[in-house]
């Protein structure tokens, strides 16, 4: 088979790497790819929402099987265009990508169907949305409605806090259009975890549980990022939270998008947080996760070529999840989410057995490997326990010399908070 991965991050790469160890896969592309992406397949520079562009190439290369990594394409209606050209893709259409393209729009949804989540209320003007912190109190969470590449959520521990995030959205425009509608729902306090599931229409075939860190500093401190960590499986996590989850929550989504008319064939996740009447949700995403891919896929043992043909197909996939654990940690330019520079040399670490390098934002310059992105890798393991996972993690990222141009948390899989993050 002729494979095209579309994206150029760490959940590409990831997905690159399983797609790399299929015997089915007789040439695998990238679409941009990026500089780790090289070792494992061809990179072609055909940018992730050149829609038309990618169209013509997997045409002229006969591909087969087509799997859409980020999110903006998916709003932008690849898999539909994908479709309407007779072209086998891996990823929601349109109208099912607004579960995750939208927020007023998913925490309606969950509303109408009973999908447990925070109360909220939905705001485009300010004076009302500020009469509403006013009148609930702070904590409180503010989100931009739109894709706002992780970085849409404000949790506001004051109300003052709380007006400023609004005026930031609303009136400043920090997140141009994805903020000119705004989301005000209830704080949540507990852990999160993330859960996702391979689904095609009602069918949902749910992966391991994972937890990610998405502060940028240790003990949870810091701005908001797209992630800085995570691991796999969850220990608080138990096999009757799970079970609830799908049943109440993925499951309920995948039915609901049905009878919405807009039937549901990707990566369904839930950001889901254990709170003290059982899990909730936070936000759904319409894609794999990232980091939550790196340290989920190197836990399957099936051939993931042949787990999106059966789920394409209608088929139980039958997963098969080796007893172990991963946990990954994420490279960062200094400086990253704010402002950071780019074209700054990679440094070399030392790998050891069980671990493994995922590229996120890297480039080739000539014959360098240099940043292009603000999370730049991430460095992973696999081992018996998470223990063992996170001290190989961090022997290897310990190989090499302290760089002023990168850092990295020290505390990641560690019980460092417990209030929900995004």
């Amino acid at each position: 088979m002729n494979v095209l991965v579309v994206g150029k991050g760490g959940r590409e790469h990831s997905i690159v790497l399983e797609l790399a160890k299929s015997e089915k896969v007789t040439n695998l592309y990238a679409a941009p790819g990026n500089g780790g992406m090289k070792e494992q397949a061809i990179c072609v520079p055909i940018d992730e929402m050149d829609i038309d562009g990618l169209i013509a190439f997997a045409k002229e290369e006969k591909i087969d099987l087509t799997i859409v990594g980020p999110e903006d394409p998916l709003n932008e209606g690849i898999a539909n265009r994908f479709q309407a050209e007779g072209l086998k893709v891996f990823a929601p259409t349109k109208e099912a990508a607004l579960l995750e393209g939208s927020k007023s729009f998913a925490k309606s949804f969950m509303k109408k169907y009973d999908i447990p989540t925070a109360e909220y209320e939905t705001f485009t003007n300010v004076e009302k949305a500020r009469a509403y912190i006013e009148e609930k109190g702070a904590p409180i969470v503010i989100k931009a409605d739109g894709l706002a590449a992780g970085k849409g959520v404000i949790v506001a521990e004051t109300k003052e806090d709380a007006w400023k995030a609004v005026d930031e959205m609303l009136v400043s425009k920090t997140f141009s259009e994805a903020g000119s509608t705004i989301v005000i729902e209830e704080f949540l306090e507990g852990k999160e975890f993330s859960l996702m599931a391979f689904v095609h229409e009602n069918q949902v075939y749910p992966m391991v549980p994972a937890r990610d860190h998405k502060r940028a500093f240790n003990q949870d401190a810091g701005p908001n990022t797209g992630g800085m960590g995570a691991f796999s499986p969850v220990p608080d996590v138990t096999d009757e939270h799970i079970a609830f989850s799908v049943e109440h929550i993925l499951q309920k989504t995948a039915d609901g998008l049905m009878k919405e008319g807009r039937p549901f064939t990707g990566i369904l996740y839930g950001g889901l947080i254990m709170t003290e009447s059982g899990p909730k949700v936070i936000e759904f995403n319409t894609r794999f996760g990232d980091p939550e891919t790196q340290v989920v896929l190197p836990l399957l043992q099936n051939d993931l070529v042949q787990v999106f043909l059966d789920v394409l197909d209608g088929k139980n996939p039958e997963l098969v999840w080796e007893d172990a654990a991963c946990l990954g940690v994420v490279l960062a330019s200094s400086g990253y989410p704010v402002s950071y520079e780019k074209g700054i040399a990679i440094p070399h670490f030392k790998e050891s057995e069980n671990s493994y390098i995922v590229h996120a934002g890297t480039k080739y310059e000539g014959d360098n490997l240099v940043s292009d992105g603000g999370r730049v890798l991430l460095v992973g393991a696999k081992e018996e326990t998470l223990d063992d996972a996170r001290n190989n993690v961090y022997k290897v990222l310990n190989s090499t010399s302290a760089n002023k141009d990168y850092f990295y948390r020290t505390d990641i899989g560690l019980d460092v908070s417990l209030k929900v993050t995004l």
